[in-house]
């Protein structure tokens, strides 16, 4: 394993990567030798691009043409209206191609592909979201695609398995482990070294080996661009408070950045609460997690007393993972941003709440968000302006909803369906 370091790791103002990939003491890039020349190649090519007005003309037209940017600022109305206080806005990346933020760095990342001359992209997935936004960059740009998911959640995210097969990716599940989004990258990393020369590992958040964090922040940035702009155009001003959601971190990254340096902007990430407290049964690295160096970079991880990654639980297969995005860790110990957690029962009941008085359907991970801005509002002032990220919509979790939240007849329906496909 190779380790780049230097003697001071302190990030500048804006809480952007060193030269080595370190946010603060987090990050990194502790990665086999296999890969450096494969990660070098990839940040000069990032550099690069960054400086290229044809590529960031291609990437304006993907943003707007393909993706369907810039997504609306939402003002929940009834909701805000029910809870009184602080007005609540919903930045809508659920309207984005393939239905959530994921988009915004596969089409940054496909583009820088492409430039580097790969023709095969090898991508992991927990929720489905990243998977199914791979899958529809590589179909679109002609490039063979091998996505790795969890067995586990494989079963539970099925529509967007169906989706990412029918877009022509190969699907592969991942049987080892506890079945998760952290098996599953695993596997990934496992092909990429196999075939580093002609594979591009198209990563699905702001984590992973230098200069992965940073590539995903650049291009999911477009976020909070547009939410400070917004919420100039609605309130004249920057909005109070801002509230993603935090899984590995990229949705939270990319609403967070533009409002890092502006401290009157509280900013809130919210994890996976699961069903307790107790280790294994949530994903709130924040709650008990310590600092390790996995999968290529260093930063808060659940681990059992033996120092090996913990189980982690989540109604939301896209926050049940162990470990959390460099940047965050360094946000959490300056205190810039604050990080509480949603149990899988509260998720739930903001999923339907948000259903019924706005008629809105959020992803699950992303209603771990409103929770929190269901709580926050009713203590503020009117003049307050709370921004969720809502950074996936919901009809991918039409089963695992259906188990805790549908009517016999839904029920009904499923077994008889079930029946049906087995006679054909």
């Amino acid at each position: 394993m190779t380790v780049q370091s230097k003697n001071s790791r302190e990030s500048s103002e804006n809480y952007s990567a060193d030269e080595f990939g370190y946010y603060g003491e987090y990050g990194g890039r502790y990665a086999p030798e296999v890969l450096i020349p494969a990660l070098e190649e990839l940040e000069n090519v990032f550099i690069e691009a960054k400086s290229d007005a044809s590529f960031l003309s291609d990437l304006e037209s993907a943003q707007k043409n393909y993706i369907g940017r810039p997504t609306p600022l939402t003002f929940l109305e009834n909701l805000s209206s029910k809870l009184g206080g602080a007005k609540i806005y919903l930045k809508n990346e659920g309207l984005a191609h393939t239905g959530a933020h994921k988009i915004n760095h596969c089409v940054g990342q496909i583009l820088l592909a492409k430039r580097m001359g790969k023709k095969r992209i090898i991508a992991e997935t927990g929720a489905g979201q990243h998977g199914l936004a791979t899958a529809s960059v590589c179909a679109r740009f002609g490039m063979d695609c091998h996505v790795y998911m969890g067995a586990r959640d494989a079963d539970r995210q099925r529509p967007n398995v169906f989706w990412m097969e029918t877009l022509g990716a190969q699907v592969i599940p991942v049987e080892h482990g506890g079945k998760r989004l952290k098996d599953a990258v695993n596997a990934a990393i496992k092909d990429w070294i196999t075939n580093v020369r002609d594979s591009h590992y198209l990563l699905g958040s702001c984590l992973g080996p230098h200069p992965f964090p940073e590539i995903n922040r650049y291009f999911q940035e477009v976020v909070g661009r547009e939410i400070r702009q917004q919420t100039q155009t609605h309130e004249g001003k920057s909005p109070d408070y801002i509230i993603a959601c935090v899984g590995g971190g990229s949705n939270a990254i990319g609403a967070f950045s533009e409002f890092l340096a502006e401290e009157s902007v509280g900013l809130i990430g919210v994890e996976a609460g699961g069903e307790g407290e107790e280790l294994g049964s949530h994903a709130a690295r924040f709650q008990g997690g310590r600092i390790g160096v996995v999968e290529g970079y260093k930063s808060y991880w659940l681990q059992n007393s033996d120092g090996q990654i913990a189980d982690t639980s989540s109604i939301s297969a896209g926050l049940d993972y162990a470990g959390i995005g460099p940047l965050h860790a360094l946000l959490h110990d300056k205190k810039r941003v604050r990080y509480t957690s949603a149990t899988d029962i509260e998720v739930l009941e903001a999923v339907k709440t948000l259903a019924q008085t706005e008629g809105i359907l959020s992803a699950l991970e992303s209603a771990h968000a409103l929770v929190e801005a269901i709580k926050l509002a009713p203590t503020l002032d009117k003049s307050k302006v709370i921004v969720v990220n809502l950074s996936g919509r919901g009809e991918k979790d039409l089963f695992i909803l259906g188990r805790h939240l549908s009517s016999d007849s839904f029920r009904e329906f499923v077994a008889r369906y079930a029946d049906e496909l087995k006679e054909l």
